[in-house]
């Protein structure tokens, strides 16, 4: 019997994942918890970009929906989903991956009766470990399409920041639709010790250069941002930017929020047409700014903030045209009525949960209809500094 106490397993365990090369993490980390844990058929599952299925890492196995499976529970519910045991007491066990909030996938292993006290510990270090070597190789990204990504879809993944993150005062997440062949829609957001920065566009135009226009205005509100200029200022750049490469010719709708986190006074630049909504308790109304020049259309346009305060509680959600504007086969707008249920049925669910949810609605909404338009949804729940 191992006297070592788990403290001392769980180091040894961290330091052979952080020793593994990044294209041979999954066998790794696999091979370590089968090992140690005494289990048997262990399997890394990685979350497509559609947010729709697990995808298988072994070859010759189907990829699980999300829905109504064990993994997917695990992966959607953001905790170990347990299977009913078999007769000598060994049962699967499902565990989520997730870093800060991003979910990445699940790791899935069948387990004789009893479970080592580290297990959940050594999910948390296998999924920071696998961000880590996602940034070394491609091999991740590979497995986890489903289908082939367009090129400007190509350009839009790599452009876009973690699509969750979890704060002492905040959780957000964002989704895009169609994932495998999205053009310009984009969100990008940033967090520091006293402020989240949050900006969505809804692009303009198809194709790769839809994502080029895209790529070059964030590109521009980041340099902003990194210098340590407010939201007023870091439009004022894009929309110079822009201008300078297509002179009014392309330019971009894009909403910009700054959340102060000690306060939750949020300051807002409405350089477009992304509108946020706001459920408090169980009411929801749709909050309104003064519409300003989207960024690119003159280049020299002075922008001025507007202000409104979350309070503890509070959910914003904001979406793009494509997501307001999309038809049902019968010709109503996804966001006359169904938007809005679908904001109540989610208003339990934590924010990568409920995008993910509204995204897969107003799939249902449009039928078997092509989609017209990109979509983005954005979900910030707002707890407050000491919330």
């Amino acid at each position: 019997m191992d006297d070592e106490p788990p403290t001392t397993d769980l180091t040894m365990l961290a330091e052979a994942l952080w020793a593994a090369a990044p294209d041979e993490l999954i066998d790794v980390a696999t091979g370590l918890v089968e090992r140690h844990a005494n289990g048997t058929g262990a399997e890394l599952l990685l979350i497509d970009y559609r947010q729709a299925y697990l995808v298988r890492t072994l070859p010759g196995r189907d990829d699980l929906p999300v829905d109504n499976t064990a993994p997917g529970r695990a992966f959607a519910a953001q905790r170990i989903v347990r299977e009913p045991p078999d007769p000598d007491g060994a049962r699967l066990v499902h565990l989520p991956l997730t870093v800060q909030g991003e979910r990445l996938g699940v790791l899935s292993v069948r387990l004789p009766a009893g479970e080592p006290p580290w297990l959940d510990e050594f999910g948390s270090l296998t999924a920071r470990a696998l961000k880590i070597a996602n940034e070394a190789t491609d091999l991740f990204r590979r497995l986890r399409r489903r289908g082939r990504l367009t090129v400007a879809a190509e350009m839009q993944w790599d452009l876009l920041a973690a699509p969750s993150f979890d704060a002492a005062e905040f959780r957000f997440a964002g989704q895009l639709e169609p994932a495998y062949a999205v053009w310009g829609d984009n969100f990008d957001w940033a967090a520091s010790a006293d402020r989240l920065t949050l900006t969505v566009s809804n692009g303009m135009g198809s194709g790769t250069e839809a994502a080029a226009l895209t790529n070059l205005a964030i590109s521009a509100l980041r340099n902003a941002r990194r210098t340590g200029e407010g939201i007023a200022e870091q439009a004022a750049l894009a929309d110079q930017t822009l201008f300078a490469r297509h002179r009014g010719e392309w330019h971009m709708a894009t909403l910009l929020l700054e959340f102060e986190l000690a306060t939750g006074l949020v300051r807002v630049v409405d350089a477009g047409s992304p509108i946020v909504l706001r459920m408090r308790g169980s009411s929801i109304d749709r909050i309104g700014f003064d519409a300003q020049l989207p960024l690119g259309m003159f280049g020299d346009t002075r922008y001025v903030t507007e202000e409104f305060t979350a309070e503890p509680g509070d959910r914003l959600v904001v979406v793009s045209d494509g997501v307001q504007e999309a038809l049902s086969p019968e010709g109503e707008r996804y966001g006359e009525q169904a938007l809005l249920r679908a904001l109540r049925r989610t208003r339990l669910q934590e924010p990568p949960e409920a995008a993910r949810t509204m995204i897969r609605q107003l799939l249902a909404h449009q039928g078997d209809g092509e989609q017209a338009d990109d979509a983005v949804i954005v979900c910030v729940d707002w707890i407050g500094r000491g919330g």
